[in-house]
């Protein structure tokens, strides 16, 4: 009967343990990079929703600049929404966050003068409705809500 310490035990169980370490160098997958025709569409769409992000802050009587600066950005959004800022923080609860957009993006459309469907389409499809909004014929009515 051969021990648990005996040499050729341990030579067996260390050879057994170094098969399961094994990388099997075939299915490694490298990564991907994206074509140069993705990246160039991926910066268009970017500098259009910048564009447009600033020519709807200007026809809603907001300073242009407020659009590029991340957080600040939807401080002005809330205004141009007619909420109160502090709604802010409520973008910083997730799931909430998301209900708080949709509210904002439907306030944005009722006060440029277009209906719930427009401020949905605002919400989730963004990059096509803001440039929309900002070079249509809408116009900044004021805030149709009241801000608490």
């Amino acid at each position: 009967m051969t021990s648990i310490l005996s040499p050729h035990f341990l030579i067996a169980l260390w050879t057994k343990t170094m098969l399961l370490a094994q990388v099997d160098t075939e299915t490694v997958q490298t990564q991907a990079t994206p074509s140069p025709l993705v990246c160039i569409i991926a910066l268009l769409v970017t500098v259009l929703m910048i564009v447009a992000m600033w020519k709807v802050f200007t026809k809603a009587g907001q300073p242009g600049w407020g659009s590029i600066i991340p957080i600040l950005n939807f401080y002005f959004l809330c205004k141009i929404a007619g909420r109160p800022g502090w709604w802010l923080l409520l973008m910083l609860i997730p799931f909430v966050n998301l209900i708080i957009w949709i509210i904002v993006c439907v306030d944005i459309a009722k006060n440029f003068g277009k209906g719930t469907g427009f401020g949905i389409g605002l919400a989730l499809l963004g990059f096509i409705f803001f440039p929309i909004l900002a070079f249509g014929d809408a116009t900044y009515q004021g805030p149709a809500t009241t801000s608490a």
